[in-house]
């Protein structure tokens, strides 16, 4: 695979949080056929060339397995422990991420279409 993705399956977040991200997780995943359950997982592994041959938004990070398929990659999730937050607070509310979610959704649908796969030809 060209990108490895944590999936946090014993959330330790607010119910409300745990629901918004699951509906969030469902229609993206509907939206881009990325089969990726937990986009908003910090944990993801890949090759330096292929971040930067990707296009660059505020963000991406929820859908990094979205732009990996539009580039010819595979990505693999692999369960992995969720810790809580430390210490701090999450500059996003619901909402907030919402909104934001929302119109980031729309330029990678709209990225998904006028891409197109590369053909990889082994020689």
């Amino acid at each position: 695979p060209a990108l490895v993705a944590g999936w946090r399956q014993k959330r330790r977040d607010t119910w409300l949080k745990r629901l918004s991200s699951r509906i969030a997780n469902g229609v993206r995943a509907r939206l881009l056929g990325d089969a990726t359950p937990d986009t908003g997982c910090g944990l993801k592994v890949f090759r330096r060339a292929l971040f930067l041959e990707l296009p660059y938004f505020d963000h991406m990070h929820r859908f990094l397995p979205a732009l990996v398929k539009r580039a010819g990659g595979r990505t693999l999730s692999v369960p992995v422990n969720h810790r809580p937050r430390g210490s701090g607070r999450s500059k996003y509310g619901t909402l907030d991420r919402l909104l934001v979610g929302i119109t980031d959704l729309l330029g990678v649908m709209w990225l998904m279409r006028r891409g197109s796969v590369p053909e990889i030809v082994d020689e």
